[in-house]
């Protein structure tokens, strides 16, 4: 019905102290997304020869876990 525009549409809402659960949600899928691209970066080499190193991932799982980024059994 979003093409509608000659009706009235319902709108419903969340009040804004039931929406951090959400943005929490975002947040947490995002910064999982980034480290499994993280993790299946491969070393590549590009245009004029320009090289890019893969993430090691023993110095990754270093760092995650200094900022307290590893899950339990990935530590």
């Amino acid at each position: 019905m979003a093409d509608a525009s000659d009706r009235l549409a319902n709108l419903q809402m969340l009040p804004n102290d039931l929406i951090d659960p959400l943005f929490a949600a975002t947040v947490q899928a995002t910064e999982e997304a980034v480290i499994n691209a993280m993790v299946a970066a491969e070393t590549m080499t590009g245009i004029e020869n320009h090289r890019v190193i893969a993430l090691p991932h023993d110095r990754l799982r270093e760092v995650l876990k200094k900022y307290n980024r590893l899950a339990q059994s990935d530590q």
